[in-house]
């Protein structure tokens, strides 16, 4: 970055006040694939499909860590996707007590049609950059949603 393209803090704010309800109004225009459309899914469903689109099935448990939300909550989004046909639950063959969440069969594409507009952009944007460049955008996102759960609690 030259120094006619350093920013104040002010000016960096200000920017990205500017620019966030733009991404995310255009990451809600992302189309529904028609096999999807009308099961009334929300962006936590999504992000919750993005991890078993990405690592594969995973338990309850897993995806709560990983949506940083109480296990309840997972289980009963699981629940509602699994009546729906999008998630199938199985019985863990090592530890019959748990059941292993996967994306159905026949969801699999629409769900990775649904996440690839976004995986392209992030793709396009990211390949450019160095990975501690790429490593610094994530903990700065990572970081001002704390910081934004930090000053909008009640």
């Amino acid at each position: 970055m030259s120094a006619r393209d350093a920013m104040t803090t002010v000016q960096a704010v200000r920017s990205m006040l500017l620019l966030m309800p733009r991404l995310v109004g255009r990451a809600k225009r992302l189309p529904i694939p028609a096999a999807l459309r009308g099961l009334d899914l929300a962006s936590r469903h999504l992000a919750l499909l993005a991890h078993l689109q990405y690592d594969g099935p995973l338990t309850v448990s897993q995806l709560a860590d990983r949506l940083e939300v109480a296990p309840t909550t997972v289980s009963l989004m699981v629940g509602d996707l699994s009546r729906h046909g999008i998630l199938t639950r199985q019985e863990d063959d090592a530890d019959r007590r748990r059941r292993i969440v996967t994306i159905a069969p026949h969801y699999a594409a629409p769900i990775n049609e649904w996440l690839s507009g976004s995986a392209t952009a992030w793709t396009e944007v990211l390949a450019a950059l160095t990975p501690a460049e790429r490593a610094t955008i994530v903990a700065t996102m990572r970081a001002y949603e704390a910081a934004l759960d930090k000053h909008t609690s009640t």
